[in-house]
C-alpha cells in the first residue's frame, strides 16, 4: 500500500475513534465522502498544523459536507469537503463562467471541483477583506476547505435562519442589509443563492455563508442573480414580519453594474 495513504488511513482510523457522534447515517456519510484522495488531503492538512481530528457533521448536502474540525491548539474549525461523484458540474460550469479569475477549459470533473473550491476560497477572502460578515477562510487543498468555525466554544455550530429564525425579525433585517450592502458594493460580488439556508443566526447576528457560485459585478449574470437574491430575502422577512419590498432593498443597496 501506497505509504501515504496508509498513513491517511491511521488517521483517519483516528478521527473515527475520537467522534462524539457515532449513529450509522454518520459511518454512511464518511464512507461517502473520504475516498483515498480527500484522505490524501485531510493527511496532508494534518501534517501543515490546520487540523488534528474530525468531530461530527455540521451540515450534510449532495454536494458537500461540512464537518466539525480540532486543531492541535484544541481549537474549532469547519472542514468543508466536496464531493466529486455526486456535484452538479453543468451548475458549476455556469457559475464558473463568466468569471475573469478562473478559465476553465476542461471536463475533468476533479479539476472543476478544485477550481469550485479555489472559487469558494477566494471569494470567501475577498469579502472577509470588505469586512463583510463571513467565516474568516484558512487554506483550501483539493477539494477540501477550512473556515472559521461559526459556533459556541463547546463546539456547537449556529444554526440557519431558516431553522433558528431571529428574536427580532426588523433588527435582523436591517443588520443584513448592511451586509449585502459591503457584499455588492465593497466586495463587488453577488451571492447568486442567498436565502435564509445560507444565512447563519449567530447570537441575533447574521453570517452569510455557501459563497461558492457567487459572481463577481463582471459577470453578465450578475445583476440577474442579485434581482433573484433580493426577491428570495423579501418574500422571506415578509413572512417573518418585516415591512420591505425589492424596491426599497434594491435603491438601499443601489448596485452599480458595468
Amino acid at each position: 500500500m501506497d505509504p501515504k495513504v496508509a498513513k491517511a488511513d491511521q488517521k483517519h482510523a483516528k478521527i473515527h475513534s475520537e467522534k462524539r457522534r457515532k449513529d450509522n447515517s454518520e459511518r454512511k456519510t464518511g464512507n461517502e465522502i473520504f475516498d483515498k484522495i480527500t484522505l490524501e488531503t485531510l493527511y496532508k492538512l494534518a501534517n501543515q498544523g490546520h487540523i488534528d481530528i474530525l468531530n461530527g457533521a455540521i451540515s450534510t448536502g449532495k454536494e458537500a459536507n461540512v464537518l466539525t474540525g480540532i486543531t492541535d491548539d484544541e481549537k474549532f474549525v469547519a472542514v468543508k469537503i466536496y464531493r466529486i461523484a455526486t456535484s452538479d458540474f453543468k451548475k458549476m460550469d455556469y457559475y464558473l463562467k463568466g468569471d475573469p479569475r478562473f478559465n476553465i477549459k476542461t471536463k475533468n470533473k476533479r479539476k472543476i471541483i478544485y477550481s469550485w473550491v479555489t472559487k469558494e476560497f477566494k471569494n470567501l477572502t475577498r469579502l472577509y477583506d470588505a469586512g463583510v460578515t463571513v467565516p474568516k477562510p484558512i487554506t483550501s487543498a483539493n477539494n477540501v476547505l477550512l473556515i472559521e468555525f461559526i459556533g459556541d466554544e463547546d463546539g456547537n455550530p449556529a444554526q440557519p435562519v431558516k431553522n433558528q429564525p431571529p428574536q427580532d425579525p426588523e433588527d435582523f433585517w436591517n443588520q443584513l442589509l448592511v451586509q449585502l450592502k459591503m457584499f455588492v458594493n465593497d466586495a463587488k460580488l453577488v451571492h447568486g443563492d442567498l436565502s435564509n439556508y445560507n444565512i447563519l443566526n449567530l447570537d441575533e447576528k447574521p453570517v452569510i455563508i455557501d459563497v461558492s457560485q457567487s459572481v463577481v459585478l463582471d459577470n453578465p449574470i450578475s445583476k440577474e442573480l442579485l434581482e433573484r437574491d433580493i426577491n428570495t430575502l423579501v418574500r422571506e422577512y415578509t413572512k417573518l414580519g418585516v415591512e420591505t419590498s425589492f424596491k426599497e432593498v434594491w435603491e438601499y443597496v443601489d448596485p452599480k453594474f458595468n
